[in-house]
């Protein structure tokens, strides 16, 4: 029984033993088999077994390793944006008011003048009589305002004194900034200050409805900034246009009597308007214009420094103005209630000579 027993024990601590040393000689090959993988850069060449044991706990350190990338990547794109916040930060730089003066605060790029006049054809002095009119003067920025502007013609040229809204520029160049940063002294035109204590720049006028280059020097800045002026011809009283070129009520023969007559409305947003035709009343020579606008928000009209009422207070706002001169652009402005505060809008009328027709 002994020997069976001894014989039985035999085989199985000799299959024991065979089977530890088959494990060690496993494990052994195994850790080589890691240090090998390791060595040759995480090249993953293991047996089916460390594999399959290593399948759950590699697959999720694999996982946490393919996140690192991800969260490096997200730092990366963090560190992407602050070049962006930095770009945005010099935008504002940019873009910043200046504080040179009251005048130039909230300076920004220059625009154009937003006129229906700087569409139209030039009028240059042999155009115009001689004489010193008042006009009104359009600004690419309004932070470069001219309050008042008086045009003298004389002998085929014009000049203009513009009278400004603060003192925060020191003198004027005809022409772009870039240019004045080449041109002599001789070239610049400084301010004259009046008894008030405002700044006036006499400048030459080329033509009038035409965009003409102009650059102011900041006296806080020191530097030149590009402006755009427009002299607006329709603002001049209409028998200052030399030779008769002038559509009235005389110049067509108009009788007393009632007519209509094509409007068109000019400035403001765009988005106002007016009923076209418009009924026309002449008397003694004289033309007045019912204008109708699109809504009721309007309370008052000016003309020509004459203010007018409303003529009905029933429907839509409606005035009778009066008219100069057909074929150009007549300055109005009308008063709109439709905003929190009352507010005055300055728009331009055009009445078609070539539509009128006598109605009665």
């Amino acid at each position: 029984m002994g020997g069976r027993d001894n014989v039985a024990d035999r085989p199985f601590k000799g299959g024991m033993k065979m089977r530890f040393k088959k494990a060690g000689l496993s494990a052994v090959m195994i850790a080589m088999m890691l240090l090998a993988g390791g060595c040759a850069g995480g090249t993953q060449e293991a047996g089916a077994g460390v594999q399959a044991e290593e399948a759950g706990a590699g697959a999720q350190a694999e996982g946490s390793g393919a996140q690192s990338p991800g969260a490096g990547a997200q730092a990366e794109e963090s560190g992407a944006q602050e070049p962006g916040a930095g770009a945005q930060a010099e935008a504002t730089v940019t873009q910043a008011p200046e504080t040179e003066s009251d005048q130039d605060k909230g300076e920004t790029t220059p625009r154009t003048p937003d006129s229906e006049a700087n569409e139209q054809t030039p009028v240059y002095a042999d155009e115009i009589k001689d004489g010193v009119y008042p006009i009104k003067v359009e600004s690419s920025s309004n932070m470069f305002q001219i309050t008042a502007c008086e045009l003298t013609v004389k002998d085929g040229t014009m000049s203009a004194v513009m009278t400004m809204g603060g003192t925060g520029y020191l003198k004027l160049y005809m022409g772009t900034g870039e240019a004045a940063g080449k041109a002599s002294e001789a070239d610049f035109i400084p301010y004259v200050e009046t008894a008030e204590g405002t700044h006036t720049f006499k400048v030459p006028v080329k033509a009038l409805d035409m965009e003409i280059d102009c650059s102011a020097f900041s006296k806080k800045k020191e530097k030149w900034y590009d402006r755009v002026l427009v002299f607006r011809s329709d603002s001049l009283p209409p028998e200052c246009v030399a030779g008769g070129n002038v559509t009235t009520a005389g110049s067509l023969s108009l009788e007393d009597g009632m007519y209509t007559a094509e409007v068109a409305l000019t400035g403001g947003s765009g988005r106002a308007s007016v009923e076209s035709p418009a009924s026309l009343r002449v008397e003694d020579g004289n033309v007045f214009a019912t204008i109708i606008w699109g809504s009721a928000n309007y309370d008052y009209m000016k003309v020509d420094g004459g203010k007018f009422d409303l003529i009905s207070t029933e429907g839509n706002s409606a005035f009778e103005i009066p008219v100069a001169v057909f074929d150009r652009n007549i300055p109005v402005i009308a008063d709109t209630v439709a905003m929190s505060e009352p507010h005055e809008i300055e728009y331009g009328l055009i009445i078609d000579s070539a539509t009128i027709v006598k109605v009665q």
